[in-house]
């Protein structure tokens, strides 16, 4: 029965779609104001999408071009070297870096495939390890245990937005956003910053808890007792990089542990500092 009604309501459409059809033929009037009516919201969406696949066929085009030259000029002409890749990895860098469209580190310093395990998230903040498991320590976790990566290099750089956020960012501000939770892993940087540069502008502040929440990083780094094991036998060491892009250069310093210093809390100091330029 069930089955019959279905039929039933089938053919009831069908001859209801028949009786319109055969009106519209007789009345030159309902066929003369459906010409002229507005397009239709499909229609509207069909453009619409069509202008969309076109733009994003555009931006994909030029991908494939830079595919095949990779392919080309890079991946052919070293194809032993990429077979070994394909067996294992063995970076000696585990790179900690912004997710920032301007400051890809394997462009800046020139890693090449195999050279660098790299995490990017926003601000190159390095959560405690009492804060539980993000992307972050699990990459840390693989980098430093099953790699057996001899160096982490966090790498901050200028003009950074998830910087500017969390110093600009209110001590009463009880909104609820991704962005001020991840930034607030960085809260005692901030609160250094305005301890020690308070008075200047905001860009100058921006600019000293770049560099502050760095070293807040690499601190952190030494709250996992795996990382801080290695770092005091000497198979592991820490590292910090800054990256201005305004003016192309890069500063470069190693975190030491040192039983005999002060400099930093729990006998960590920073030393061999570089600028390039």
């Amino acid at each position: 029965m069930q089955v019959f009604g279905q039929q039933l309501k089938l053919m009831e459409m069908e001859h209801t779609h028949v009786e319109i059809l055969n009106h519209s033929k007789r009345s030159p009037e309902l066929r003369l104001k459906a010409s002229a009516s507005p397009p239709s919201i499909t229609q509207e969406r069909t453009k619409n999408k069509q202008n969309t696949v076109t733009l994003s066929s555009g931006h994909f085009s030029e991908m494939k071009q830079r595919f095949l030259k990779f392919k080309k000029e890079k991946y052919l002409e070293n194809s032993d070297h990429y077979e070994n890749l394909a067996d294992k990895q063995a970076p000696k860098f585990m790179v900690i870096a912004c997710g920032d469209s301007r400051v890809c580190p394997s462009n800046i310093l020139g890693f090449e495939p195999g050279e660098a395990f790299v995490v990017r998230n926003v601000a190159n903040l390095v959560p405690p390890h009492e804060n539980g498991p993000t992307e972050t320590n699990a990459a840390l976790e693989f980098a430093v245990n099953s790699l057996k990566v001899e160096n982490i290099l966090v790498i901050g750089h200028s003009r950074c937005g998830g910087i500017r956020a969390l110093i600009s960012m209110q001590d009463d501000d009880n909104s609820s956003s991704f962005i001020k939770s991840w930034v607030m892993v960085g809260k005692p940087a901030r609160l250094r910053t305005k301890a020690a540069a308070s008075d200047l502008s905001l860009d100058q502040q921006c600019r000293h808890c770049e560099k502050e929440s760095i070293n807040q990083s690499l601190q952190r780094l030494l709250s996992y007792p795996w990382i801080q094991d290695k770092v005091r036998s000497g198979t592991l060491a820490i590292h910090g990089g800054y990256y201005d892009f305004t003016n192309c250069t890069f500063e470069k310093w190693t975190l030491e542990y040192d039983s005999s210093s002060s400099a930093v809390d729990g006998g960590y100091c920073l030393r061999n500092r570089e600028f390039w330029s």
